[in-house]
């Protein structure tokens, strides 16, 4: 899928495919040399993750482990809801591990400080975030974030795992959607 299957439901383009690998290098450089000696437990959250996780992990020299999560603090709708559900637990145990969570976006931030705090209370050597987008604008907590992409604008973007009704994950850059498409 690219822009031209799109159509109209693409506003603007705002993070090239281009531009998302050459920081996920980036970051994995960074990732390499503060783990250095040590080894990873990836973490990801699903789904939107899952381009996010893989394309680290592959530029990542760290000896690692991958596991995934799934939780949800998002009831009907677009807006968080505050309470967060387990919906697949990790297969891994964190004690004593260095965990770093791979995430897609970080918006309110409420999801990803308790999903921090969850691993930490299991035990961890460290919890550390790598996440890809971040939009400092709407955040409703402070979380530390040791790896960042990019800050974004609080635009409805899609593509590279994010989506809109579960379309859109496999756009190989992050694009603003277009208003019309969310608000039938």
């Amino acid at each position: 899928m690219d822009a031209a299957d799109m159509g109209d439901d693409l506003a603007e383009i705002i993070i090239t495919e281009e531009q998302i690998k050459t920081r996920l290098r980036e970051m994995a450089a960074q990732i390499d040399a503060d783990y250095a000696g040590r080894e990873i437990l990836l973490v990801g959250v699903l789904r939107g993750a899952v381009m996010v996780m893989a394309d680290l992990a592959r530029a990542l020299h760290t000896p690692l482990e991958m596991d995934w999560m799934d939780i949800s603090s998002y009831g009907s709708g677009t807006k968080s809801s505050g309470v967060v559900r387990i919906l697949k637990d990790l297969d891994s145990d964190v004690t004593g591990r260095h965990v770093l969570i791979a995430e897609d976006i970080i918006d309110s931030g409420l999801t990803l400080s308790w999903l921090a705090g969850n691993l930490r209370s299991r035990g961890a050597a460290s919890v550390e975030i790598a996440a890809l987008l971040r939009k400092p604008e709407v955040a409703k907590v402070e979380v530390d974030v040791t790896y960042v992409g990019f800050d974004i604008p609080p635009e409805f973007v899609v593509g590279y795992g994010l989506d809109y009704a579960e379309k859109y994950r496999n756009l190989p850059f992050v694009g603003v959607l277009a208003e019309h498409v969310y608000n039938r």
